[in-house]
């Protein structure tokens, strides 16, 4: 052997005697290096150094916008105040079905309860399998744990190394954090609570609503499964819009259920034939019971204090309306005026508020098929029929060389006029483009339809829709029973109940009857029927019109004039008093807002919204106290915690005396007078009410009131002046009464709301209809030369 041949020999004899020890020693160098470097970067991450981390307070609170709740007196929950895509309700654990905690746990983590936030074993074969494999069907390694730390703190990274190296590194460190501050039931309710589902229902409990109409606790088994189904892709698995692949993988669901012997055999056989039933309901505030009435309470909720700047000056009215309610109603800008523990002011759309209000489920429905009803079938043919074939549809005569001018003005005011406007698009292009046909939908009463017409043309079409605006409160303690602001929200928002204020025509005259009682007259006192006129503050002389020819020179009593609605015995009336006494009672009665002193508001020419006048007329049935109306009982935190009470609030408005005979004539315009058709809807309960018709048929009111219900209704056009040619159909006993009649049909038909039609008026002993009480003059001389201004200082 030669000398090179050794060598090589022995350099082999080495490495093979040596190499082993190195090349183990160098792999656990490696991997004590790697372990080091993996501790170090976990480290980093745990304080926030690498990547994104989310501080303990986060951690402790890691869901802290809830969609706020309005629910009925009756339970019901009436819809959400949520912003927008984020309608999140809060649910706690104890509101689960424990089938969707079962299908969850089957589903996306079976080792759940026996990890700490990171599944090893799931772990280790998704890599194997998945990653070294590519068997996609393996499944992901993921828990449940993880999840919610990838839905809660997951920002989009905008570095591709942490986008794409530490994502799920941060996840897992989250994952543990998790799991050290929540049980594993809190950490169930918070994943469910996050979670999207689509249709504007976020967290399940918004999800059970949305899709199934019920609340989590009472889902059956198919309908969780269907629901945990989603949280794989909300999209691809929805039972809206993909229902086949979401009942294939409710069924997958099933069988894990089945897999980890939640359900036996015999329950999967059966439930994976089950037909997937849906009760949807999107999560839109414009939809389900008393939209009208969710939105005023979240206007006077959230209402700032009012700043004089922020009002034009043709608003000063409404400013000092606005600051009064500021002052005086504790439930205007209670979110403003109501702080939280850290100081700051609640919000509806984020704190998980519970409003519980005065709202009857039941009755509110009952309000609104009463209007449906009576505007569908009977006031719209009407009117459409009136107006059928004439130029001038739907503007009365009178208007006929005004329609150009009208439309125009109502396209100015339209949100796609603005909206163009507000873009730069020229007057021309704009007026262009409001003549070209586009599809859109419009209203109809057999519900919305598709249609291709001008935006111009659609504008003069809604115009033809009358409108409505109807309120029922308790008489006693002011609770609102029913509030229909208008007869469908999604496409006409301008609320008739608390917004709008119309001429009240002839409901007004109780008012003034009132003030009679209390200045010494009564029922039974008689005038000689005749033309009255009455020389006012500047000199001219006012005559009203609708002297009944036939009964001139007759005696006619003050209760006849009531029950018939006469205008010469409310302008007799009207003679025996100031102007501004008169002002100061309707003040009383709780209407608000300037009301010109002058003697032809005896009339109805002030105007007042339905839901002053409904409240004001509850002191006729409450011994002369009016009760202001009361929209919430109670205000809870997301917690259950009552945070805010409210009460009824009081006032006298006339005496005992003046009730027994205001509560003895206002019954006679139902027996007998122009409120008799009330009796046609089977009302046979004692009743006070009065019809109001404004000049021209614009304005069809009925006031009415029960012992305990008052309710109002108002009639009439987008304008004043869109109304009836006729009176037959335009007044308040064809338009408005026939509302409010089929109202408390239907409330005294269900028995269960516990009204009976056999209920009294209260009695007082010791006062008469016909006692004459002594006249009181409780206005100094000086105040009755007041000037208006001064009126409102």
């Amino acid at each position: 052997m030669d000398k090179k041949t050794k060598t090589k020999s022995k350099k082999k004899g080495f490495f093979s005697k040596y190499a082993p020890q190195k090349i183990v020693k160098a792999l656990w160098i490696a991997f004590g290096g790697a372990i080091a470097v993996i501790t170090i970067i976990f480290a980093l991450i745990s304080l926030g150094v690498i990547g994104y981390m989310p501080n303990v307070e986060d951690l402790e609170n890691p869901i802290d916008k809830y969609a706020s709740q309005v629910y009925s007196s009756d339970g019901k929950q009436l819809g959400t105040y949520s912003q927008v895509k984020n309608n999140r309700i809060f649910s706690d654990y104890s509101d689960l079905s424990p089938y969707l905690v079962e299908a969850l746990v089957a589903t996306e983590d079976a080792r759940y309860y026996e990890h700490s936030g990171i599944d090893a074993y799931a772990l280790g074969r998704a890599i194997i399998k998945r990653g070294l494999l590519f068997d996609k069907s393996a499944g992901g390694g993921s828990t449940i744990t993880q999840q919610l730390a990838k839905q809660l703190y997951s920002p989009p990274a905008e570095n591709w190394v942490v986008r794409v190296f530490l994502r799920k590194p941060i996840e897992w460190v989250i994952a543990v954090k998790l799991e050290h501050y929540y049980t594993k039931e809190e950490i169930i309710n918070l994943y469910l609570n996050q979670f999207d589902f689509l249709h504007n229902a976020v967290g399940i409990k918004s999800a059970s609503q949305v899709y199934f109409g019920k609340t989590p606790k009472d889902l059956k088994i198919e309908e969780a499964a269907t629901l945990v189904g989603m949280c794989k892709n909300p999209s691809s698995y929805n039972p809206k819009g993909n229902p086949n692949d979401s009942k294939h993988r409710r069924n997958v669901v099933l069988g894990q259920m089945l897999k980890y012997n939640y359900i036996n055999r015999q329950e999967f056989d059966s439930l994976k034939e089950t037909p997937l039933v849906l009760d949807f309901r999107r999560g839109d505030h414009k939809d389900g019971l008393a939209p009208y009435f969710r939105e005023y309470l979240r206007i006077i909720m959230s209402a700032k204090k009012p700043t004089k700047s922020n009002y034009a000056s043709w608003q000063m009215d409404q400013y000092t309306s606005d600051s009064l309610n500021w002052e005086s109603n504790p439930l205007y800008g209670w979110c403003s005026k109501n702080k939280k523990t850290d100081g700051s002011s609640y919000s509806l759309y984020t704190d998980g508020l519970k409003i519980y209000t005065t709202i009857d489920s039941r009755m509110q429905k009952y309000g609104e098929e009463a209007m449906t009803e009576h505007m569908s079938k009977e006031m719209q043919p009407k009117f459409d029929k009136e107006k059928k074939g004439r130029a001038y549809a739907p503007y009365a005569y009178s208007e006929r060389n005004k329609i150009e001018e009208k439309l125009t003005r109502a396209m100015k005011n339209s949100d796609r006029y603005k909206t163009m406007k507000k873009a730069g698009v020229s007057e021309k292009e704009i007026e262009k483009t409001f003549k070209q046909p586009v599809e859109m939908k419009v209203f109809s009463w057999r519900g919305p339809v598709d249609t291709v017409m001008t935006p111009l043309d659609s504008i003069r079409y809604h115009k033809s829709i009358l409108r409505a605006g109807f309120m029922a409160m308790d008489t006693h303690n002011g609770f609102v029973k029913a509030y229909v602001g208008g007869i469908d929200y999604a496409f006409f928002q301008y609320d008739m109940v608390n917004m709008g204020r119309r001429q009240v025509g002839s409901t007004i005259k109780p008012y003034l009857y009132t003030l009679a009682m209390e200045e010494g007259m009564t029922p039974c006192d008689e005038m000689v029927y005749a033309q009255q006129s009455i020389v006012q503050e500047n000199g001219r002389v006012w005559t009203p019109r609708g002297l009944k020819a036939s009964k001139v020179g007759e005696s006619v009593s003050i209760k006849w004039g009531l029950q018939n609605s006469d205008n010469m015995v409310t302008a007799y009336l009207m003679s025996r008093t100031s102007p501004y006494t008169f002002v100061r009672m309707l003040h009383s009665f709780g209407l608000t807002g300037r009301i010109e002193p002058v003697v032809s508001m005896s009339l109805g020419t002030p105007e007042v919204t339905v839901a002053e006048m409904t409240a004001a007329y509850t002191s006729f049935a409450n011994k002369g106290v009016r009760v202001d109306p009361l929209y919430v009982t109670h205000i809870e935190d997301q917690y259950g915690n009552i945070i805010a009470n409210f009460s009824p609030r009081l006032q006298e408005v006339f005496s005992e005396s003046s009730y027994v005979k205001m509560i003895d004539m206002l019954q006679g315009v139902t027996n007998g007078g122009t409120g008799g058709r009330i009796r046609r809807y089977g009302v046979t309960a004692p009743m006070g009410a009065k019809t109001g018709t404004t000049n021209d048929n614009t304005d069809g009111w009925f006031m009415g009131f029960t012992p305990s219900i008052s309710a109002g209704c108002w009639v009439g056009g987008d304008e004043r002046t869109i109304h009836f040619d006729s009176m037959a159909n335009g007044q308040g006993a064809s338009s408005a009464l026939p509302i409010v009649g089929l109202f408390y049909k239907k409330v005294f038909a269900d028995k269960s709301l516990g009204y009976s039609q056999a209920e009294r008026f209260p009695v007082l002993s010791g006062y008469g209809v016909c006692d004459r009480t002594e006249e009181v003059d409780d206005a100094p001389d000086d105040d009755k030369n007041v000037g208006i201004d001064n009126m409102f200082q």
